[in-house]
Parts: structure tokens; sequence; C-alpha cells
């Protein structure tokens, strides 16, 4: 669907986007300005009193909320927990009660990330059982545990690797990277799907109008590639030489939580619900450095 086709298929459904200022959530009111976005500072999605009033019946809650200091959480479980398994469950009982629908975003981070090690690649289904690792994995199972319990009219949507381009997201930082240094070391035994946030935003739209769709879903863009692939089409995306690139192994780069080594996610559900499929992650990220005004020679202003 193009953007405008996306605003005028939501125009008539009340739409409300918690935790507004993040990647998705700012595409979601790019697409739909018509929607009311909260940010964290204006809507506290904890608060039942204050989530009960900014619903109304017949609305649409796009959830876009989240702690999502994946390292932080490892010392700070509580405050993971208060935002991604409290606040839904908060907004699940808010919905159920106002006659609202839920829209719920997570993770792939509620799998365990290990396939790859013992040599089973198959991407992660709606079917397969969750396992997370880390404490922000455990805090977004909660929550969709929470919301998938409630007798709210819910689902919750999986994705993974989400990227905007002019933030502090993976493909942005390559970008100033490339500008800074001779070579970038990025980490190859990482493998996921990078999924540009103004697709995926498209996607959730799409569902709004699918109340019949599962209640568990999938969207990434389509394919898969490590970190370090993904920066190498970065840089040859701008014009750049990609063997500026150099892969390292993810004991490189030491982290409080563990990072999954394989976090594909099957886009089976997705297609299957006749959604629309999203693009291969290499034509979404042109598209997405193309709007950026980070096409190739940009870099350089030619």
């Amino acid at each position: 669907m193009t953007d405008a086709t996306e605003a005028a298929a939501t125009a008539r459904t009340p739409l409300i986007v918690t935790g507004a200022n993040g990647q998705v959530g700012r595409e979601l009111l790019r697409l739909a300005p018509h929607a009311r976005g909260y940010r964290r500072h204006e809507l506290d999605i904890r608060d039942p009193d204050a989530v009960r009033a900014a619903l109304e019946p017949g609305a649409t809650v796009l959830n876009c909320a989240a702690y999502t200091a994946v390292d932080a959480a490892e010392t700070d479980a509580a405050a993971a927990f208060a935002g991604n398994g409290t606040g839904p469950e908060v907004l699940a009982a808010a919905c159920a009660l106002a006659g609202a629908r839920l829209v719920h975003l997570s993770t792939d981070y509620v799998f365990s990330g290990t396939r790859s090690a013992s040599g089973d690649t198959v991407p992660y289904d709606t079917t397969d059982a969750p396992g997370p690792v880390t404490v922000y994995g455990r805090s977004k199972l909660a929550g969709e545990q929470a919301v998938l319990a409630s007798t709210a009219r819910a689902h919750v949507v999986r994705t993974a690797w989400v990227y905007s381009v002019g933030g502090a997201d993976f493909v942005s930082t390559m970008l100033r990277l490339e500008r800074e240094r001779d070579t970038v070391d990025v980490v190859a035994d990482q493998v996921g799907s990078p999924t540009f946030a103004a697709d995926l935003a498209a996607g959730l739209l799409e569902l709004v109008e699918r109340p019949e769709a599962p209640r568990l879903l999938h969207a990434t863009n389509a394919g898969q590639a490590s970190w370090y692939e993904l920066a190498r089409a970065v840089f040859a995306a701008v014009g750049a030489d990609p063997e500026r690139v150099r892969p390292v192994d993810t004991a490189a780069f030491p982290r409080p939580a563990r990072r999954p080594a394989y976090s594909v996610l099957s886009n089976r559900s997705w297609a299957e619900a006749r959604l629309t499929p999203l693009r291969e992650w290499q034509v979404a990220l042109h598209a997405a450095l193309a709007r950026a005004g980070a096409g190739a020679g940009a870099a350089t202003g030619d």
C-alpha cells in the first residue's frame, strides 16, 4: 500500500499510538496523521486511571511504548518488567473495559536465539515455544502473555532489528561511523531480519483493518543478514567501500545482556493472514537511505 492509501484506510478508525516518539511510533503518526499520539511523559501506560482516560470506545491502540534498554535491564529488572509487563497488562485491561482494540509490539528477544549454535537455522515461528535468556526478553514475554490472556480484542506482533535512519539505530550508527572512521568492526555471528520502521508501521496499519487476523503474528522485512552484512550494505549504498567493514565475533563486544545468535522470525503467520508481506530488507534499506538523503554519493556530497 502507498502512504496515502494507508492513511485513508485507517481514517475511519480512531487510532491511539503509545510510545509515539519511538521509531515505529513516529512512522505510524506520519502515515496516519489523524492518530492521537502519546509520548512517554504524556501517558504512563502503567497508570490504569491515565490509560482509561485516554481511551474511547471503538478505538485501536497501537502500543509501541516499551523499556528498550536491553543491557540496563539486566540490573534493573523491576523497571523492565514495569514497562514491558505491567504496562501492556494495564493497556489490555483498559481496552477490554472500554471496548477498544489493542495491537501490541513485541520482539525477537522472546526466543533464545540459539538455533544457529545447534545447526538449526529455521526461522522462529509463532508456533515455537519462547525461551528468553535476558531480562529484557523475559519482560517482553510477560507483556505478550498478559495481552493474550486478557479479554481484550488484541494482537501481539513480534518484530526485530528495527531501524529508521536519523536516530540512534544501527543503520544511522553505520552512516556516522562511515564518515568518522577508516574501518569499522562489526559483529558477523549474529543473524536477524533488518526491518525498516516505515514498512513495519504500514503493516500495523493494515492489521488495524483486519480484526479477524490471528492474535499472534510476526512481521519483519523479508530475508536475513548478519550485522556485518547489513553494515556492508549500508556502506555500499552510500558509495563507500564495503571492505572497510571488518567482521568480528560477538566476543569482541562483550555486553551485559546476551545477544541472540540467530533470531530470524518466520513471516508465515503474516502471509497466511493475507496481510501484505513486507519487502526484502535490501530493497527497504535502499528506500530508507534514499528517503533520508543518504543514497550513493550523499556521503561525499556528489
